[in-house]
């Protein structure tokens, strides 16, 4: 899939989807990486090591730097794919230095599946 480049590099993992947006502040622990916002799709699931894959971000902009800290702490997603990827998720991304493609059909991933992400090309490849 041809997407647009937010943040380079490349990586390759495991797949956890949501279908909702996502809050960073208030909404994924910093120390742990798991989902804590109460009733979200992924609340209880942890995203370290996984490639995060969700509609688009919400919320304050101290999640830019909740992204930061989730890698800096060692428990963040190895890559971000968005269908829209707006200024908080963008901006935490590229301080942490984490790949992240939007413009992205997400519909066509289904979490579990293995993706190859080339931020460079901003593709999504499932494997």
């Amino acid at each position: 899939m041809d997407g647009r480049s937010i943040s380079p590099g490349s990586a390759e993992g495991e797949a956890i989807v949501s279908p909702e947006p996502i809050g960073f502040y208030g909404g994924i622990d910093l120390d742990t990486g798991v989902v804590i916002e109460k009733g979200h799709p992924l609340e209880g699931q942890s995203v370290t090591g996984k490639v995060l894959v969700f509609p688009n971000g919400k919320g304050s902009t101290v999640g830019s730097y909740v992204i930061y800290g989730l890698a800096k702490n060692g428990v963040g997603p190895v890559a971000i794919v968005n269908k829209e990827t707006e200024t908080i998720v963008a901006t935490g991304a590229i301080l942490a230095g984490i790949p992240c493609v939007d413009k992205i059909d997400i519909d066509q991933i289904n979490s579990g599946d293995n993706l190859r992400i080339d931020a460079d090309a901003g593709t999504v490849e499932v494997l």
